[in-house]
């Protein structure tokens, strides 16, 4: 048994997801949901990214959407925090998906946090006509509560990917977002002018900290 040389080589080795087996003798199996979640800076589009585009070179007819909210690298296109990109079809609301999803096999969904709840009943109704739907998005809002339809999607998902980044203060593995400005909005469009990871320990005494300023 080959053993991994280090942390991060086995925290790789472990994480590597499997597409799940589209179809047996000829025949389309059910659908099914993956999620892929995390803090900010954890990976989650650059792995939506990676899924998206094997489908593709599978020849699978894909499909990917957005909250027409997020432009923070590029209108219409899906970004990661690297760069990475592929075509997207930004949307208002998450019915639309379902009104734009037509023929294809996969569909993809970034940012899902920032989607109205119907987005639940859209991936089921997806998944229940047989397409395979990969959804992206942050598990948990800057004050570490599960932000939007997130805990929705990972109850009815069939493969849940809960990805890590590291933490900015410790380098230890990060799974929270900490907001580095006083705004207490809960949706606000940001980079690392605004957030980063944190783990357990670094995010909760940031947050008390918040909290001591406020009181007199």
């Amino acid at each position: 048994m080959l053993r991994p040389t280090n942390f991060l080589t086995w925290n790789i080795q472990i994480s590597m997801f499997l597409e799940p087996q589209s179809k047996i003798a000829g025949e389309h199996t059910s659908g099914s949901i993956e999620v892929i979640c995390g803090c900010m800076f954890s990976g989650k589009t650059e792995e939506l990214i990676r899924r998206l585009r094997r489908a593709t070179i599978a020849k699978q007819n894909v499909e990917i959407f957005k909250p027409a909210i997020d432009t923070r690298y590029d209108n219409d296109d899906v970004v990661s925090h690297n760069k990475t990109s592929i075509r997207s079809t930004p949307v208002q609301f998450a019915s639309d998906i379902l009104l734009l999803a037509g023929d294809s096999d996969v569909i993809g969904i970034d940012e899902a946090q920032f989607f109205d709840d119907q987005i639940v009943d859209v991936c089921r109704k997806l998944a229940n006509s047989g397409k395979r739907v990969i959804v992206a998005g942050l598990d948990m809002d800057a004050y570490g509560k599960p932000f939007g339809p997130m805990p929705y999607l990972l109850a009815i998902a069939e493969f849940v990917t809960k990805l890590h980044a590291i933490c900015a203060i410790s380098g230890s593995l990060a799974s929270f977002s900490y907001k580095l400005t006083e705004s207490e909005k809960t949706v606000e469009l940001g980079e690392t002018d605004i957030y980063e990871a944190r783990n357990r320990k670094y995010f909760y005494e940031g947050q008390k900290e918040k909290q001591d300023k406020k009181e007199p």
